[in-house]
């Protein structure tokens, strides 16, 4: 495994980083394909053997389960807590009460508890905002995410999925009131949606900011022929709508195709070309890959040696058409 830095800071985190969504209890009507707790645990032994030591889970994901899931692995299989790196999120609805979803003050300082809680740690490694808070002034989300680094409970922050001007507007407010700037940025960044090439990863670049895109295999698309389903993309509310909208689906089925081309060329699986590719720009950290089969986690650990040539490149690249932004 190769390690890398956080963006600008000092922060090492391994370059695949194991997201937990798949993990949880799957009769919440979040996740229904997610993995229960005894089917689950293989994967974080199987990560942690491979050098991975970034994980990204969040306090929504499956209410909770995920968060307590994980942290439960680490205590069980021993794992020091000073050698990984542990990302959770806030926004996301955890109450049908009011303040229980959005980014206030009165939700972040609770919900930061609550993940703690679940986690069984004192602190996260990285707090990140799951979507930007329309109902609330970016001051005030700024100012209780600074108050949560400073109370020692979060050692980063960083944010996911909003538009660049949203992104850049957060760290204006930041570094004007001397408050805990975002080190890193989780956007949705694959072969088949490219649009954050044109403003956030060249803004993340410019200003520091670590890349950790998720759903770098576009929900499994970029790994298996267009037209082939699993129980998950059957069941995957959300991700249905990210990908082969009609004005996109035959230049997305031709990148799919392309994968596959190359894959078969090198003798490899299309999900280790799909993943080389995020894993070449210079903007991306590490990307967020799920595992519910342990041949995942193999794929995206290969994915880091892989060298794409630049006809590679340009084959893989070559049929994209822009697409309307999906995801926040």
């Amino acid at each position: 495994m190769e390690y890398t830095r956080l963006g600008s800071t000092g922060l090492e985190v391994s370059r695949i980083c194991l997201g937990c969504m798949s993990y949880g209890q799957s009769d919440l009507g979040t996740h229904p394909w997610s993995l229960g707790e005894a089917d689950s645990r293989p994967f974080f032994r199987q990560a942690l053997d491979a050098g991975i030591n970034f994980f990204d889970t969040a306090n929504v994901y499956s209410l909770g389960t995920s968060e307590e899931y994980l942290g439960r692995a680490f205590r069980e299989l021993g794992v020091d807590r000073s050698e990984v790196v542990i990302a959770t999120k806030v926004h996301g609805r955890m109450r049908k009460a009011p303040n229980g979803a959005g980014l206030s003050r009165k939700a972040i300082l609770h919900e930061i508890d609550e993940s703690l809680r679940r986690l069984g740690t004192d602190y996260v490694d990285l707090y990140q905002i799951h979507r930007w808070d329309p109902n609330t002034p970016i001051e005030e989300t700024m100012e209780a995410l600074h108050d949560v680094v400073r109370a020692g409970k979060a050692r980063y922050l960083g944010a996911s999925s909003m538009w660049a001007w949203q992104f850049a507007t957060a760290q204006h407010v930041a570094e004007r009131n001397g408050w805990t700037r975002f080190a890193s940025m989780q956007d949705h960044y694959n072969l088949i949606m490219r649009e954050e090439e044109r403003e956030m990863l060249p803004f993340c670049a410019a200003t520091g900011v670590g890349v950790i895109p998720w759903s770098p295999l576009a929900r499994g698309r970029l790994t298996r022929p267009w037209d082939t389903g699993t129980g998950r993309s059957e069941t995957d509310v959300f991700g249905g709508n990210l990908y082969g909208r009609d004005a996109t689906e035959a230049s997305d089925r031709a990148v799919v195709d392309a994968v596959a081309h190359v894959a078969g060329a090198r003798g490899v699986p299309m999900a280790q070309v799909a993943l080389a590719w995020v894993l070449s720009n210079p903007a991306v950290t590490s990307p967020i890959v799920g595992a519910t089969r342990p041949a995942h986690l193999d794929d995206a650990v290969a994915a880091v040696d892989i060298k794409l040539t630049s006809d590679e490149v340009s084959m893989l690249e070559g049929p994209y058409v822009p697409h309307v932004p999906a995801g926040f």
